[in-house]
């Protein structure tokens, strides 16, 4: 995979090193945070057809009081930065920096809360 066909977070960032065969790059999920925030930001990190990769910032942000998701895949869920509380029909999960969480499909839940204070970027991995 090159730079060229990756999301613009991934073009933006992209350390290309050619070699004979291939392309490598890096990245780093605590750079290129915006500057304000007025919705919350969704990034396609890596897709293939079995799997889905997702880089998340909020800051205040939470879902609508009446609306929950109803996701088709599983979803883990890694909170790296920030503080968020998800919401689930059996009770309130928080999340610090380092926890996870596994949502199966099919779970229905929403995001009660996120640090209005600071950025929370997750890490989303669909499967």
């Amino acid at each position: 995979m090159s730079c060229d066909k990756t999301s613009n977070w991934i073009q933006d960032r992209c350390l290309l090193k050619s070699t004979s065969q291939n392309h490598l790059f890096t990245n780093n999920l605590f750079q290129n945070l915006p500057i304000e925030l007025p919705e919350e930001i969704f990034e396609t990190i890596l897709q293939t057809p079995e799997i889905k990769i997702e880089r998340i910032l909020s800051k205040g942000h939470r879902s609508d009081p009446d609306f929950w998701y109803d996701q088709v895949q599983s979803e883990w869920v890694l909170v790296l930065q920030g503080h968020a509380h998800l919401e689930l029909p059996e009770g309130m999960i928080e999340l610090k920096p380092g926890d996870y969480f596994n949502i199966p499909a099919h779970q229905k839940h929403r995001v009660a809360w996120t640090d209005p204070d600071v950025e929370t970027i997750w890490l989303a991995i669909f499967y």
